[in-house]
């Protein structure tokens, strides 16, 4: 037999949290925080807007379809995104994101996001008042 093979650590899993004042801007804030692993706002001109709608049971699975309707609108619109707004009722989503067409050299992007995943998924209230959540993007 000539050749080999082996095994070899892979990590292709990128985790996203955040916390926000309402449920609404934990849902803005996970988007935001999603396409920074792309590429750094700042430099994502908020051109163009995209108008998502998502409706779910829960509010976690209505987190991963948010995330992935956005991993699906840049990827066939070819667009990065930068800013994002959410109105929620129960859980049907209105989202817009706005952002720019990608260009290379602009914007480097650092990596290609395959999906959010329901690894770590939560979204819940803290005591305070305040929103947490939390998901893990297959990259």
């Amino acid at each position: 037999m000539s050749g080999h093979w082996e095994h070899f650590s892979h990590r292709a899993d990128i985790g996203l949290r955040a916390v926000a004042d309402t449920k609404a801007e934990v849902f803005e804030n996970m988007a935001s925080a999603m396409a920074a692993v792309i590429s750094d706002l700042g430099v994502i001109e908020p051109a163009q807007e995209v108008t998502v709608d998502c409706e779910a049971p829960s509010d976690e699975v209505l987190l991963v379809d948010w995330l992935n309707t956005l991993i699906y609108e840049m990827a066939t619109r070819k667009l990065l995104f930068s800013e994002f707004e959410v109105s929620l009722d129960n859980h049907r989503l209105h989202g817009l994101a706005r952002g720019e067409s990608i260009d290379q050299q602009k914007h480097e992007p650092a990596v290609e996001i395959k999906g959010a995943t329901y690894t770590g998924l939560e979204i819940r209230p803290l005591e305070n008042g305040r929103w947490r959540a939390a998901c893990v993007i297959d990259v």
